[in-house]
């Protein structure tokens, strides 16, 4: 018997969905004495480390060695990058165990197993909330206001968001088939970290090495939402235009590579 549950019940299929986010948000903190407490004392941690040895110890400035930008504007500068990086990172690094951890579901006949990659977005998408939550006094005191262009970052984020739902997809079917993925994946989530621009603006690198960057599949969300959260400027629509464009197609890709290869799940497991 086919799964007919993600086609016939769409809005249940979402309830469900939610649902297992909150669950899995709830067992995460479950037992701890500061509960959800530590989702805010998790990114001001790393705020503070990444603070002291990029802005302190290695005299790291926006715009390059010669340039003045004070060690907290670079911390904001710093902490919006990082913030949209882990919103991938945390997909790309968790797909691979999914249908392992899962395995469960796995053998439900009826169970849309394809929406335990956006459970794990959504999950991550929650703490990048709660840590732009925090971020936002900063960029306040900071830069003087807090600007109108925020509300923009929902159009920067939400190419990611697909973006991140289709690798996920083909990472969570060649995890399951493949055990050693899961190994890489770490290593190349930390590679994206350092080969995006977090640390250093994309001017900092020779032009002919600058367009390479946007091969990094974070580049051009890390730009855009600095755009709108940190300077005050509209993101680049023709550059989020082209880059939803892409993520449209690695979404419908993986969701298609998923769907085509679930069926010997079971088996495999």
């Amino acid at each position: 018997m086919k799964s007919t549950y993600s086609r016939s019940n769409p809005h249940r299929r979402i309830s469900l969905t939610f649902d297992l986010i909150r669950r899995e948000i709830e067992s995460r903190y479950r037992g701890s004495v500061l509960g959800l407490v530590w989702s805010m004392i998790t990114p001001l941690l790393m705020l503070g480390i990444y603070t002291f040895v990029f802005g302190t110890v290695f005299q790291s400035r926006w715009g390059g060695s010669n340039a003045q930008t004070p060690t907290a504007q670079f911390s904001v500068i710093l902490f919006t990058g990082l913030i949209v990086y882990q919103i991938f990172a945390e997909t790309i690094v968790r797909s691979p165990q999914l249908m392992i951890a899962n395995a469960n579901y796995v053998k439900k006949v009826v169970f849309p197993l394809e929406i335990l990659v956006p459970v794990v977005i959504g999950n991550a998408l929650f703490h990048a909330g709660i840590s732009f939550l925090i971020l936002l006094p900063f960029v306040f005191m900071v830069m003087g206001a807090i600007p109108l262009t925020i509300l923009l970052l929902p159009l920067v984020l939400a190419p990611l968001l697909i973006m991140a739902a289709g690798v996920g997809w083909f990472l969570a079917s060649l995890g399951t088939y493949t055990r050693d993925i899961g190994q890489f994946i770490g290593t190349l989530a930390t590679a994206l970290l350092f080969l995006a621009p977090i640390f250093f603006p994309s001017s900092a690198l020779p032009e002919w090495l600058q367009p390479w960057l946007v091969l990094n599949p974070v580049t051009v969300p890390v730009d855009q939402a600095r755009e709108v959260l940190v300077f005050g400027r509209p993101p680049n629509w023709v550059v989020i235009g082209a880059y939803g464009l892409v993520s449209l197609v690695v979404g419908m890709l993986g969701y298609i590579w998923f769907q085509k290869t679930r069926k010997g799940f079971a088996d495999v497991l």
